[in-house]
């Protein structure tokens, strides 16, 4: 049996969300309560709080507070502000590229391989070009996976290499040529001025020089890694945060049967 309460909560959230002007929720609908944090070259006093508090009013917090300070050492702190964000924005005009295939579970890619391709496809991946994070890829590959998603090497009809870190982007695309890939996969972790989108765009342009690009599905993934980001630089498609093995697998064996890459 519901309760009062419940039933008002429920009418009043009708009446007050507009999604043409959509704020953050802290505790009401609209009241656009949102906690952000930062860091800063000046030492922890009360100077540098007051300094936290009139940048976050400048990012568009009423009545920011910090409600923590701590120092990283003599010349830098931390600071963590809440607020309420002035500013809202149109959720029904916005617009995204996304995947459109509905994840497989393990068992289905399976079949999928063996009932529309007929073979065991291959895969590499790898952290290219100085990044030496395997979190990403590791994930992704791995027998094991990550938050109960097997990796790709633990499914049957894939043949899963995984390269680890470092790896120049000639030589992911001659170990490519050699297992005879069809798919590369490029785990990006270090995105420091941008070095993650240099990267990418010289593998593509390699893999363009030497006539590989259209020879196989070719997919990138890492915490700032969007679908929109991959296909601008030239990618079969992106993957972010909140994706795993079963997330990848579907989009490339699919790929491939649409391209015809069987």
């Amino acid at each position: 049996m519901s309760s009062g309460l419940y039933d008002m909560s429920a009418k009043d959230f009708d009446k007050t969300l507009d999604l043409t002007m959509l704020k953050p929720y802290g505790d009401t609908m609209n009241d656009g309560k949102v906690q952000v944090s930062f860091t800063l070259p000046i030492p922890n006093n009360e100077k540098g709080m007051e300094a936290a508090r009139l940048l976050s009013r400048q990012m568009g917090l009423s009545e920011p507070n910090v409600a923590y300070a701590r120092p990283l050492d003599k010349e830098f702190t931390f600071y963590v502000v809440y607020g309420s964000c002035t500013h809202s924005v149109d959720y029904t005009k916005i617009k995204v590229q996304a995947i459109e295939d509905e994840a497989m579970e393990m068992d289905e890619v399976y079949d999928y391989i063996r009932e529309n391709i007929g073979r065991k496809i291959v895969v590499i991946g790898a952290s290219t070009g100085t990044d030496a994070h395997t979190v990403g890829i590791d994930a992704i590959m791995n027998r094991k996976g990550f938050a109960g998603h097997y990796g790709l090497e633990r499914y049957d009809m894939i043949e899963a290499y995984n390269l680890g870190s470092q790896v120049p982007n000639e030589e992911f695309l001659e170990k490519a040529r050699e297992l005879k890939a069809d798919v590369l996969l490029v785990s990006q972790t270090v995105t420091q001025k941008n070095v993650h989108i240099q990267n990418l765009t010289e593998l593509i342009e390699l893999a363009e020089a030497e006539g590989m690009r259209q020879k196989c599905v070719m997919c990138c993934g890492g915490a700032r890694i969007t679908h929109e980001l991959a296909k601008e630089l030239g990618f079969d498609a992106g993957f972010g945060p909140g994706k795993f093995a079963n997330d990848v697998a579907t989009f490339c064996v699919k790929e491939m049967v649409r391209r015809k890459l069987v």
